[in-house]
């Protein structure tokens, strides 16, 4: 399975209607595209970044989809206010505990490997980084995408409630912080988010 993600900086009161624009004429378009698998879309209303996120069942018809798609981000951008920029990757874990329902919340972290532990570090997510995560009160999904070609990659957990998301804080900070040097990864960037859309529908690969 691969997904691209697309990052606007968004202007704060423009979020809402590009929400609305994402639900109500990309998605009905991406579902006409060979392969599209479903969306995710996050929203951070302080700073204005938004992130959507789309899957597919094979890399070609991601890449068969690149000209519609940058037609469709194009046109969602200049709703958000802002200029988007496009990333291909990977989707080498997703697990569900739980389903996300409107309220939920994601903290994302950005983190870069070496391209020779990109796999360890993979297996490492999923037979040490997960098992934690879904003890954590609160805890629905978490997924690592990786672009193998420059060693990034970015890890997300989802979580009912911004109540929740806040009182994992510290002990997903802990748990990111014991992995990250287990698998030789450098942090890039973190982000917590408002879960707008959540219809990835990326079987679980774990």
């Amino acid at each position: 399975m691969f997904a691209r993600s697309t990052t606007v900086m968004a202007r704060p009161e423009s979020i809402d209607a590009g929400i609305t624009h994402i639900r109500d004429v990309v998605m009905p378009a991406l579902h006409e595209m060979p392969g599209w698998v479903g969306l995710s879309a996050m929203v951070d209303r302080a700073s204005g970044r938004c992130i959507s996120t789309t899957s597919w069942d094979s890399e070609e018809a991601m890449l068969d989809s690149a000209d519609a798609a940058t037609r469709l981000r194009d046109r969602a951008a200049e709703i958000l206010g802002g200029t988007s920029t496009a990333e291909h990757w990977d989707i080498a874990a997703l697990h569900r505990e739980h389903s996300s329902d409107p309220g939920a919340c994601v903290r994302a972290t950005w983190v870069t490997l070496p391209q020779d532990l990109m796999d360890a570090g993979i297996e490492y997510f999923r037979g040490s980084v997960l098992p934690q995560m879904e003890h954590l009160p609160g805890f629905c999904s978490a997924s690592l995408l990786v672009d193998r070609r420059t060693g990034r990659g970015v890890a997300c957990a989802s979580f009912h409630s911004r109540d929740a998301l806040e009182s994992s804080r510290d002990r997903m900070t802990a748990l990111k912080a014991d992995s990250m040097r287990s698998a030789g990864a450098s942090e890039v960037d973190e982000g917590e988010f408002e879960l707008v859309i959540a219809h990835l529908r990326v079987p679980e690969l774990v």
